[in-house]
């Protein structure tokens, strides 16, 4: 779910009040509708690092249309308010969003009829205290911003709300296929927006929950926590198995030149010290024994010759 804003209402037109009229069961005036402009969803990073590229907004626009707006997305019928009649993306001249691109936002005409019932409401959204709204809407998938790959999928090892080289990690909702409602809500997840995502909670960084744990408080994770965590975890598992390659490198290298400079020590032996030295002392010790060779002196096989030494006079004994 995304969130937006109700920004204005005013009178409706004559091809308004037509649109309005396809979905009553009567002819309604002028006077017996109540119409107001709300933005649905914008293509800015939102609360949950999330933000719809401009094609998913041009998407919704089609799909939000004859939609009803309730309260906090609770779907029972008597909590039916009003119906969008019309739906279209604008660019904000001028306006750059936080990642900076140009700033489109998906604006709805929406409606309800004037009633006793719904006086305080309409009051409520011409003073600005109602104003908020969220959005309940289905994309086909999140791309990540980092690696483009789906950033549900094993492909992709980023985390929506992580910094990677100083480039903010987010998802972008692509191919939205089906649009619900848009709600009133208290606090909705994109700043921007008047009727879009509902917000049930702020998500934690990794961080801030491995500290918890370190502290030993009590926790209760979001899904969005869980799969932040998990793929902390699986990216975690990929540089141990980088670090124990390398690490195997070292002492093999370690073994290999002691065996030269200190013959005299086992390889049993240096295969224990190896086991329990760091990364940064096993390269100490891979220098060290590199020094300690002659630059020019190479590990020959037992019955190698040198070819320089080998003359007719020095080899007549092997003669036949």
């Amino acid at each position: 779910m995304k969130t937006g804003r109700v920004i204005k209402n005013s009178a409706v037109n004559k091809s308004e009040l037509e649109l309005i009229n396809t979905y009553s069961r009567r002819e309604l005036k002028e006077d017996e509708v109540y119409v107001f402009s709300v933005v649905l969803c914008d293509n800015d990073v939102d609360r949950d690092f999330e933000r719809f590229t401009v094609e998913s907004l041009e998407k919704l626009s089609k799909l939000f249309v004859g939609k009803t707006g309730i309260f906090d997305h609770n779907p029972k019928a008597q909590n039916q308010t009003a119906r969008i009649i019309s739906c279209s993306v604008e660019a904000v001249q001028g306006k750059k969003n936080s990642v900076g691109d140009d700033y489109f936002r998906l604006v709805a005409r929406a409606y309800m009829p004037v009633t006793e019932s719904n006086k305080e409401l309409r009051l409520s959204i011409d003073s600005g205290i109602t104003r908020e709204v969220s959005v309940g809407c289905a994309v086909e998938k999140t791309l990540c911003s980092i690696c483009k790959n789906d950033i549900n999928s094993n492909d992709c090892s980023h985390i929506k709300g992580e910094s990677y080289n100083g480039e903010l990690c987010f998802g972008e909702l692509v191919n939205p296929y089906d649009a619900y409602e848009f709600s009133f809500v208290a606090v909705p997840a994109q700043k921007q927006a008047g009727v879009i995502k509902s917000f049930k909670g702020k998500d934690r960084k990794v961080s801030d929950i491995l500290k918890s744990i370190e502290k030993g408080e009590s926790l209760t994770l979001s899904d969005n926590d869980c799969k932040r965590l998990v793929k902390y975890i699986e990216n975690l598992k990929k540089q141990a198995y980088d670090g124990a390659v390398y690490r195997n490198t070292l002492v093999a290298d370690v073994l290999k030149f002691g065996a030269v400079v200190q013959p005299e020590i086992s390889r049993k032996t240096m295969e224990t010290v190896t086991s329990a030295l760091s990364i940064e002392e096993l390269k100490e010790f891979r220098e060290a024994f590199r020094k300690a060779l002659k630059k020019d002196e190479v590990i020959k096989p037992q019955l190698y010759v040198d070819k320089k030494e080998n003359n007719s006079a020095d080899n007549t004994e092997f003669r036949i």
